[in-house]
């Protein structure tokens, strides 16, 4: 296979499944975090994704996208990095309709490496009917296309249904039949999906708090991965106990997105020192890629 400097990130994401490896994807809500997140996959020679949601230039301080895809070509290296547009929902956590086809075509003008049409509030139809408008319009451009199936939820306002019924009601977890529909209709080239995992909280008076712990049902995602066959994605990605994150792997999650993880140190002390908070992030990936999801040195091992 060619190097992974002149590999799209679709070949990169495949090729993680084939091997049962996965590529994290960092979500930059303020701006100065992209640099100490690039540093710390560059050194430890680990391939991701930096990323940003659109709620995270409307409710943090991440800019825009234009502000985010200027830095990250400053600091770019793509032995080691791609840019990706992370939910782009067509219902907003706070129930609007939002203009999603504007923002994700103005994604791919501005060069962004791949793209996610969230169509989860939908119904399965309208979701399907969706992600396919999306799906043409970026494989016109030949970028790919992630797509959402199931609720994964915590970013709605106010307080989630304690965890345990969650989980154990199976509420708003992606149904193996529908998935495997969707895939086939939409041609989405990721998958998204709701397995037991959550989001982490993001209205100002919740996103302090510590993340509920949360749990996987494995045997349900090796159904999806059976029935679809395409690399699937976990959001949500901290605070999942290490066993579940790491046979989540080898059952077709091929991209796991963190945020909160990154997100809380650096809040504790940007008001403080920037440099201080960056420090803060840095040494929480190096943490999370060593430690966490052990994969440093993947980007050395994914086009082998």
């Amino acid at each position: 296979m060619k190097k992974i400097s002149e590999a799209s990130v679709r070949d990169i994401i495949k090729k993680a499944k084939s091997k049962g490896m996965v590529v994290p994807g960092f979500n930059i809500p303020y701006l100065p975090m992209m640099k100490p997140v690039v540093q710390a996959l560059v050194d430890t020679k680990t391939f991701g994704l930096i990323m940003v949601a659109r709620l995270e230039w409307l409710k943090f301080q991440s800019g825009s996208m234009i502000q985010i895809r200027d830095e990250y070509e400053k600091l770019k290296n793509l032995n080691f990095t791609r840019l990706h547009l992370d939910h782009v929902p067509v219902i907003d956590e706070d129930n609007l309709v939002t203009e999603f086809e504007k923002i994700i075509s103005e994604a791919i003008e501005l060069g962004y490496n791949s793209v996610m049409i969230d169509g989860s509030r939908l119904s399965l139809e309208e979701n399907i009917k969706q992600t396919k408008k999306i799906v043409a319009l970026a494989h016109q451009a030949n970028i790919p296309v992630e797509a959402e199936l199931g609720a994964v939820l915590g970013h709605e306002a106010g307080p989630l249904p304690p965890y345990e019924d969650l989980f154990a009601s199976g509420k708003g977890f992606t149904d193996p039949e529908e998935a495997k529909q969707f895939a086939q209709e939409t041609q989405a080239d990721w998958l998204s999906v709701a397995i037991g995992n959550i989001h982490g909280a993001i209205s100002a008076a919740m996103r302090e708090q510590k993340k509920v712990e949360a749990r996987l049902d494995i045997a349900h995602l090796a159904t999806i991965n059976y029935l679809t066959g395409i690399p699937l994605v976990l959001h949500g990605g901290t605070g999942i106990r290490k066993e579940y994150i790491m046979q989540s792997f080898q059952q077709g999650i091929s991209k796991i997105n963190i945020a909160t993880a990154i997100r809380q140190p650096y809040e504790k002390l940007m008001n403080t020192s920037v440099k201080k908070a960056q420090e803060a992030v840095y040494n929480e990936m190096i943490h999370i890629l060593q430690n966490e999801l052990e994969i440093a040195g993947s980007a050395l091992k994914l086009m082998d």
